[in-house]
């Protein structure tokens, strides 16, 4: 799991939690169930399950892999639409080439972020190079979607590529964390990610033993999903591992805990820690639109299927209607 890192986390800026910060507590713990994406690749549901009461502005999350090709198995998604969120690839490892209707795209590789505002909408694939499928290889990574008030779901789509080397990298009093801030604030860092709903994304890896307490905005929610390894959330330690999300409560710090001992093939505890800004406005969600109203819904249907979302580029040898 290479992402960024760094040899001596202790050479990097240390994030402190106040000593009158409240701690959140543990709400719940789920557990995600697996499925296939796109064109057949391993996912989990990281938020199934969970109120949505607890997510906002949060929509979804899936852990792409973690998965070892063969040659001729790489697999990515076939042209969709989007409309009225944001969608966050993070690459963990292996690479991603991704494009949209409007013209933007590139590659994303260990540690880059591909911030994709679909806003109006537009139309966008995602897959692996040829290189990757003839050689096969590790792929591994997360996709977030994050919603948009109602006020920004028509504004024109927009890219971030977040390179690896642009977040920005923390650490905890003891160096026993490495804390990536991909996107918003934690303790007055800012990471490159930017964001028209207000949240925090970080990936930390925390040695074993180890804990972890951040100071966290109060206004925002806070939710911590563990890509690998096990240990516990809260002041109480509640147990956590591999494929579970934590839902914290009210309060100004959260906690995370790395087990002394980890799998052999998992020698720290990897998690994801997001936070945002409730939206609190009425959400109507289907397949790759996520609009306000069942209306809203249907004109972006009706959109997409007279192909005013754009259209697949030439060079592709396809037709909308083919979709």
């Amino acid at each position: 799991m290479p992402a960024v890192t760094v040899e001596n986390p202790l050479t990097l800026p240390r994030v402190v939690a106040p000593a009158d910060a409240v701690a959140r507590p543990v709400l719940t713990v789920t557990t995600a169930p697996t499925g296939f994406e796109g064109e057949g690749f391993p996912v989990r549901r990281a938020f199934a399950g969970i109120n949505y009461r607890h997510l906002d502005p949060f929509i979804m999350m899936d852990q792409m892999g973690e998965v070892e090709y063969a040659p001729g198995e790489p697999k990515g998604t076939p042209w969709h639409p989007h409309r009225g969120f944001e969608t966050v690839t993070y690459i963990i490892d292996g690479v991603f080439d991704h494009q949209d209707s409007n013209g933007g795209g590139g590659t994303i590789t260990n540690g880059d972020t591909q911030w994709m505002t679909a806003g109006s909408g537009l139309l966008h694939i995602e897959a692996p190079p040829e290189s990757l499928v003839t050689s096969g290889g590790l792929f591994h990574g997360l996709q977030l979607w994050v919603n948009l008030p109602a006020r920004d779901k028509m504004m024109a789509p927009r890219y971030q590529d977040i390179r690896g080397g642009q977040v920005q990298l923390l650490t905890t009093p003891d160096g026993g964390a490495l804390l990536r801030v991909i996107a918003g604030d934690l303790d007055g860092h800012q990471g490159p990610g930017i964001t028209h709903t207000p949240i925090t994304m970080v990936h930390a890896t925390v040695a074993p033993g180890a804990e972890v307490t951040l100071p966290w905005r109060e206004d925002f929610n806070g939710l911590v999903y563990v890509l690998a390894g096990r240990g516990g959330v809260g002041a109480e330690r509640r147990p956590v591992r591999t494929g579970q999300t934590a839902v914290f409560g009210a309060g100004s710090s959260l906690t995370v805990h790395a087990d002394e001992r980890q799998d052999a093939n998992t020698p720290d505890l990897e998690i994801v820690v997001l936070g945002g800004r409730p939206i609190r406005e009425p959400m109507a969600h289907y397949g790759p639109f996520v609009m306000n109203t069942r209306e809203e819904l249907q004109q972006a249907f009706e959109d997409f299927q007279k192909g005013r979302l754009g259209s697949v580029p030439a060079v592709h040898g396809m037709t909308e209607g083919a979709l």
